[in-house]
């Protein structure tokens, strides 16, 4: 079973004074202006200008007398009326379009007496297009004249209005104390005036000129600020507006310096506006119903069954309890203002209704507070309080139940996703820790002082994150602002699950603010250089879990955002190449079970390579710094192919030398490609000495022969005593000597003779015995002459004879 909306009758109007007259003009006019005292005691119903009849009626709820007046024909008649909430007595104001001003009191006395009377435009020609009555103020928008702020001329008459605020306060028993005039805007154009209990609105008109049709302001006293909004480009811009300090704006400059607020766009359709506690509805000639925030944001609350049919149809907003009531015409709808789910639709008895606003807090009575948390309809039938009521059987909720339902509106709000929140995400994604903490108290798991203990680091975070936001719309050092706001969204991002929004919403901050993201990396995995060329990080395995992650299968990210390592590498390749490599390397040394440098899929080398584009295309510096730091013999072997054919000898044999003691097998494949190059050339020369401790200390001195005699090239003629003039000179034994030195000193520790050619090695200063000298005709005679030849084939041997 659901709730159901209920109609209370609070009153039929009979304990109101004037009740006859009340009801009359209730049934009789649609068009008249009702408005309810703050404390809910006096209704005023006033027939503005242009009406068959001008009239304006009060009336007092309980003992008190009616104030009623009408204007004849041809006579000027109050523009609009308000009731203040004055301590002592209810006053009202009245406002003519001249600028006329009386204020009226009751309490003092029997009946109503005028109290005092002025000019809110002393100038000849102005004229009051519009007036509203925040706390303790009169703000009006006046029409001037030419001649008043200059000769205008178009399209400067568009802008021919100005926009005055005036003090309004009880001053003795029976007086009142006006201030002086002070203007707020000037040279703007014509605006309509609402206010709620905290802010003014400015909303464009129908005289308003077409260009500006699009635009509203939100001027809040208390805080001093005027937020000027375009709900339809999604822009809002602050900016100082303080009485009390001497702030105006000259309109047109204040547009000028706000970017992308003239736009062209098509002025707003509005059929009715609606302050609110949340800020500014109101309704369009579709039925769609949107809310504008004191900050400047907007977004669309619902959309009813049935859409005005003309301006001429009457209609009227209200909120209680996150619900938005709606009355068009004879009907009633309720909507949920976090789904813009039609909850109930109602058919009433008559089309003359009027919503009223709700007591302001500590002013209502005993009736008022039975009736408080529903909405006060009023007809000719009576005052009625729109509410919801639970069925006997229905079961309440836990209280758990409510911390999620409240925190899914909450956070509905606040979201810029279209996807609806439901209480069991929030109970299950490690997102919204809020609530479910919250809920954990009330279940009695974890105690309020442990807890507090626990979050006093992130409350203090979430304080300094609201102030700093506080400063952006303001205004205040943006840039720095903006970065700091960036940090803090890319640590709070990798303490949820990055995938989906969250993930896409990490991609667009380090588009937009890199440097800002990459710092907020650099405090969150504690990464800090060591002076070799190296990093090292202090952070937890579960968030460095989080950044190695890939993407699961089945939950591949769309087109265009990537995973977050390869974002970091992105980042890291256009701040700061150099430390890539650094960075992959740190990584590749952090792993656990399905992640990291054991996990399976790709190597992290290789998901850093493919940020750097097509093989072919990256930058060569990057990618062998990338495969020689990834420990992968057969990476480091592709590595060692890219320097051999760029000729790097030096980098190739130092890179062999660092990687040997990890891998003995690396190096001795190492040793092997860098040897078949030394048997080939002469360019590996210069870098013997590296080459010799680069040679695997089990190899043999003949095994190294025979690797050589691998190597070298054939000799398509016979061997001559000299390379010819040009040609590349032959391996030589004094060159090779060294390496068989090599060889011969790790073979020797211990046991017997390995090879035919130790005895030479150990003993320098004897040279071995010279051979015979015999011509090429007798080499013949002498078969093993010719198998020591053969077997040292491309040896050049020179005679010393």
């Amino acid at each position: 079973m659901k709730r159901a909306g209920t109609l209370r009758l609070l009153s039929d109007l009979s304990n109101f004074s004037g009740a006859a007259r009340l009801r009359e003009l209730l049934a009789g006019d649609p068009a008249v202006r009702v408005r309810c005292s703050p404390d809910g005691r006096h209704l005023l119903l006033l027939r503005p200008p242009g009406s068959p009849a001008p009239q304006l009626l009060v009336a007092v709820r309980g003992p008190g007398a009616e104030l009623e007046s009408a204007w004849p024909p041809g006579q000027p008649s109050p523009l609009d009326a308000f009731l203040l909430p004055w301590p002592a007595r209810s006053a009202l104001v009245l406002v003519w379009e001249s600028g006329l001003v009386e204020v009226w009191g009751s309490g003092v006395g029997p009946g109503w007496r005028l109290l005092q009377s002025t000019e809110l435009c002393p100038g000849d020609g102005a004229r009051v297009v519009a007036v509203a009555a925040p706390r303790g103020r009169l703000v009006w928008c006046e029409e001037r004249q030419a001649g008043a702020e200059g000769p205008l001329g178009p399209p400067a008459v568009a802008f021919s209005h100005c926009v005055c605020v005036r003090t309004l306060e009880p001053s003795g028993e029976a007086g009142t104390n006006l201030g002086s005039t002070h203007i707020l805007l000037h040279h703007c154009p014509a605006f309509g005036l609402l206010t709620s209990r905290k802010d003014l609105f400015l909303v464009p008109t129908a005289n308003t000129w077409p260009g500006l049709g699009h635009i509203l302001l939100i001027w809040s006293p208390s805080k001093g600020k005027v937020v000027v909004a375009a709900p339809c480009l999604g822009l809002s811009h602050s900016k100082s507006l303080n009485p009390g300090r001497g702030d105006t704006w000259d309109f047109r400059t204040l547009l000028r310096g706000l970017p992308g607020l003239l736009s062209p766009r098509q002025p707003l359709t509005v059929h009715t506006w609606a302050p609110t506690p949340q800020g500014l509805m109101w309704l369009d000639f579709r039925g769609t119903v949107s809310l504008v925030q004191p900050h400047g944001g907007s977004r669309t609350v619902g959309t009813l069954q049935e859409a005005p049919a003309s301006l001429a149809g009457s209609a009227a907003l209200g909120t209680f309890h996150g619900t938005l009531a709606c009355v068009l015409g004879s009907t009633l709808e309720l909507l949920d203002m976090g789904s813009g789910q039609l909850l109930e639709r109602k058919i009433l008895s008559t089309d003359r209704v009027h919503l009223l606003e709700t007591p302001a807090p500590g002013m209502e009575d005993q009736e008022e507070l039975e009736a408080r948390g529903g909405l006060r309809l009023l007809s000719a039938v009576g005052l009625f309080q729109v509410g919801w009521k639970t069925p006997q059987s229905l079961e309440l909720p836990s209280a758990e139940d409510m911390v999620f339902e409240e925190a899914c509106k909450y956070y509905q709000r606040r979201s810029l996703r279209g996807a609806q929140l439901t209480p069991e995400e929030l109970r299950h994604n490690s997102t919204f820790r809020a609530p479910q903490a919250l809920a954990s108290i009330l279940q009695g798991h974890v105690s309020p002082s442990a807890l507090l203990t626990t979050l006093r680091a992130e409350l203090r975070d979430y304080r300094g994150l609201e102030q700093l936001k506080a400063q952006l719309v303001a205004g205040d050092e943006e840039e720095a602002g903006w970065t700091e706001l960036a940090e803090h969204e890319v640590a709070r991002l990798l303490r949820t699950e990055l995938i989906g929004d969250q993930l896409a919403q990490l991609n667009t901050i380090f588009q937009a603010l890199p440097t800002a993201a990459w710092g907020a990396i650099l405090r969150v995995l504690q990464l800090q250089p060591d002076g070799n060329g190296h990093l090292r990080s202090h952070a937890p395995p579960d968030v460095w879990k989080k950044v190695l992650g890939a993407t699961a299968a089945g939950k591949e990210p769309p087109n265009g955002i990537l995973p977050p390592f390869e974002l970091l590498c992105q980042c890291l390749c256009r701040l700061e190449p150099q430390w890539l490599p650094p960075f992959v390397e740190l990584a590749q040394q952090q792993g656990g079970p399905g992640w990291g440098a054991g996990g399976p899929g790709l190597p992290l080398y290789r998901r850093a390579l493919a940020v750097l584009g097509e093989e072919g295309t990256r930058p060569e510096a990057l990618e062998l710094d990338l495969l020689l730091g990834s420990g992968r013999p057969k990476a480091v072997l592709q590595a060692m192919g890219q320097l051999v054919q760029k000729e790097q000898w030096e980098r190739a044999l130092e890179a062999g030398l660092a990687l040997s003691p990890s891998s003995p097998l690396l190096r001795s494949e190492i040793f092997k490609l860098l040897l078949a190059e030394f048997a080939q050339h002469r360019r590996l020369d210069a870098h013997l000495p590296l080459l010799c401790r680069l040679c695997p200390p089990d190899l043999a001195p003949a095994e190294l022969l025979l690797l050589l005699r691998t190597y070298l090239p054939d000799e398509l003629e016979p061997p001559a005593p000299f390379p010819e003039p040009g040609a590349e000179p032959p391996l030589t034994v004094g060159l090779l000597r060294a390496l068989l030195k090599q060889t011969g000193t790790q073979g020797r520790a211990s046991g017997p003779v390995l090879s035919l050619y130790e005895d030479i090695l150990w003993d320098p200063d004897t040279p071995p015995p010279t051979p015979p000298r015999v011509s090429a005709l007798q080499a013949s005679d002498h078969p093993g002459l010719e198998a020591w030849a053969s077997s040292g084939q491309g040896l050049y041997v020179t005679d010393t004879g």
